[in-house]
């Protein structure tokens, strides 16, 4: 079989795997043979996409090339690294309803967009029937993985928090949203289901409703109503959960009266929704009574253990938990009392990367194998740089804030190194060519032959004002020690927070926003301020605190219910709930004017004297 013919069943073949050990043992064989596997899928995308615009300006006829060491070679020399901006105008062309084939030869008819939250703005990336295929994939590989620890019962329910937000169509005539959206109405959704022989608590109607806080209701009536069956719970990020079950505390006496009469709140008011969720519900008084009861201990217990309480047969509590995610561990933990909490898989809107082969491990400590078929990865190794002296130059200071890491040339799969930062590159099915991602990842060691990845942050989201270089890493470590002197030193609890590198006033400081839950007296604040100030141990920012280019760090108390305004301004421009991500550094003036309006208090650090 020659290797074109092989790597088409390479990359086929795992779309038909039936079995939990079927597909499990298709995923080890392609571990272990991952360097070549990454050589034929790299041929297979060029081939698929062969004459498209994009490579014509690079690469020549690829099938001549019967080496396939030697193609990985020239296309890493002859096709240059990338990023979005250089993407944009072929996909804003195609959304136009350009025809020909300008990043790949199969017409792409959908579009998604990315959340916006780290950039400030929606991007749109290609989307194909390989997209859908790829996360129905991980989802199966994912789930025989966990079912070898945790075992659930067929046919059982799961509580899904998960939310699609409008499709609509570009001048072209393409269908746009998010890749959440694209796949919950896909019917690789069905099929997953169907192949795990777990069924979301909540129809489609209420998935899709477009108005997230009507299809939380809606999720948490569903998932009480079926609770005896329900075997985990889950969303695709944990902020969604955290965010359901703060939601819960509020709206629990009105969901028991849902349930005692058969009945659907006022305030869905959408009229699919009503009609299906009342095609489902009927009257359940003794169903009521008990969860009335056990709300009114767990009420006086600050909502401790609500999830193993209300809903007796979970197993664990699924979701994206690593990044941006991490601050909100505390809290659902707190929800999740003794379940284990799982760690979901590492992906972007742009490609699936890599599979939680070990679902029993901590999420602080999950790592992620690659799974070699789905797209061509490549890593660039990235040094610490070196703080050097700029004189709070503001020019220089922009240029070190693009300058984060020292880079060295790009790497294949088959020569990453234990211990080693990179940030992944992808060429992908979908028409991306050598794309950088922007997520820094650190190799932890192999699956086989495949790397295991810890995420670490995102690049450029950094805090710099001078030759100072902390990343969203940095910054949720110096807010964990501020929140741990509040959670000691008062009853409150940090709900979420963000920062901000304000280079308007001279000399420049960092600002840190935060909501809190509780009352806290001024001077408990002040030390969380000093606390984080003094907290930041990059090396640039001490030595810029102690000659004074860098000022005192600000603490912005917001009130409640801000970070909630964030999320519907994105969500007002397009995105879903399910890839919602509270930006932890921004520059965004719309962000900033409702942190600005929203704050109440505003502290400054004494560290440094």
């Amino acid at each position: 079989m020659d290797s074109a013919t092989d790597n088409k069943s390479n990359n086929n073949n795992y779309f038909y795997c039936k079995g939990n050990d079927e597909i499990i043992s298709w995923f080890e064989r392609s571990a272990e043979n991952a360097a070549d596997i990454q050589r034929q899928t790299l041929r297979r995308i060029l081939e698929l996409n062969h004459r498209v615009e994009y490579l014509n300006k690079w690469i020549g006829d690829i099938r001549l090339i019967q080496d396939e060491n030697a193609l990985e070679s020239l296309y890493a020399t002859m096709v240059p690294l990338a990023s979005h901006a250089d993407f944009e105008p072929y996909i804003n062309k195609i959304a136009d309803g350009e025809k020909a084939p300008l990043l790949t030869q199969e017409p792409i008819t959908t579009l998604s967009l990315s959340s916006g939250t780290t950039e400030g703005r929606q991007k749109f990336v290609p989307f194909t029937h390989h997209s859908s295929q790829t996360t129905l994939q991980i989802f199966k590989l994912a789930a025989a993985y966990r079912s070898r620890i945790y075992s659930i019962r067929e046919g059982g329910k799961v509580l899904e928090f998960i939310y699609s937000s409008k499709q609509y169509k570009t001048n072209g005539g393409l269908i746009a949203g998010t890749a959440t959206t694209h796949y919950y109405a896909s019917e690789e959704f069905k099929i997953k289901q169907q192949h795990t022989k777990s069924f979301t608590c909540s129809p489609e109607e209420v998935i899709s409703s477009g108005d997230y806080k009507q299809s939380t209701y809606c999720h948490l009536l569903l998932g009480l109503y079926f609770s005896e069956e329900v075997e985990f719970v889950t969303s695709t990020f944990a902020y969604s959960i955290v965010q359901a079950f703060r939601s819960f505390e509020e709206l629990w006496k009105e969901l028991c009266h849902d349930i005692r009469e058969g009945t659907l709140s006022s305030r869905i008011n959408i009229t699919k929704v009503r009609k299906t969720v009342l095609g489902i519900i009927v009257p359940h008084p003794e169903l009521a009574s008990r969860i009335e009861s056990i709300c009114e201990e767990l009420e006086r217990e600050d909502w401790f253990s609500i999830i193993p309480r209300l809903w007796p047969n979970v197993k664990y509590v699924y979701s994206i938990m690593t990044g941006s995610m991490q601050p909100y561990l505390n809290k659902l933990r707190h929800y999740a009392g003794n379940l284990p909490l799982v760690s979901a898989d590492y992906g972007s809107t742009e490609s699936w990367i890599g599979v939680n082969v070990e679902p029993s491990s901590p999420p602080e400590k999950v790592t992620f194998a690659v799974i070699p078929t789905f797209s061509y990865f490549e890593f660039i190794p990235l040094h610490r740089s070196k703080p050097q002296s700029c004189n709070n130059n503001h020019k220089d200071a922009n240029l070190l804030a693009n300058d984060d890491f020292i880079e060295d040339d790009p790497v294949p799969l088959s020569q990453v190194k234990i211990g080693q930062e990179y940030e992944i590159v992808l060429t992908t099915f979908t028409g991306l060519y050598r794309y950088r991602l922007g997520d820094v990842v650190e190799v932890i060691g192999f699956h086989k032959k495949t790397p295991k990845l810890n995420f670490i942050c995102r690049r450029k989201l950094i805090l710099t004002v001078n030759i100072d270089k902390n990343t969203e890493k940095d910054l949720q470590l110096v807010v964990e020690r501020g929140s741990q002197i509040l959670l000691s030193k008062s009853r409150a609890e940090l709900v979420d927070f963000t920062s901000h590198a304000n280079v308007a006033k001279r000399p420049g400081h960092y600002v840190i926003y935060w909501e809190i839950k509780g009352d806290v007296e001024e001077k408990v604040l002040g030390e969380c301020c000093r606390e984080m100030d003094a907290s930041f141990v990059d090396h640039g920012y001490v030595v810029s605190r102690k000659t004074n280019s860098i000022g005192p760090l600000e603490l912005c108390i917001v009130e409640r219910g801000t970070f909630k305004k964030i999320l519907e301004h994105f969500i007002g421009n397009g995105a879903a709930l399910s890839q919602f991500k509270t930006p932890r550094c921004t520059s965004n003036q719309v962000l900033l004017r409702i942190l600005n309006v929203c704050t109440m208090k505003r502290f400054y650090s004494t560290a440094y004297g």
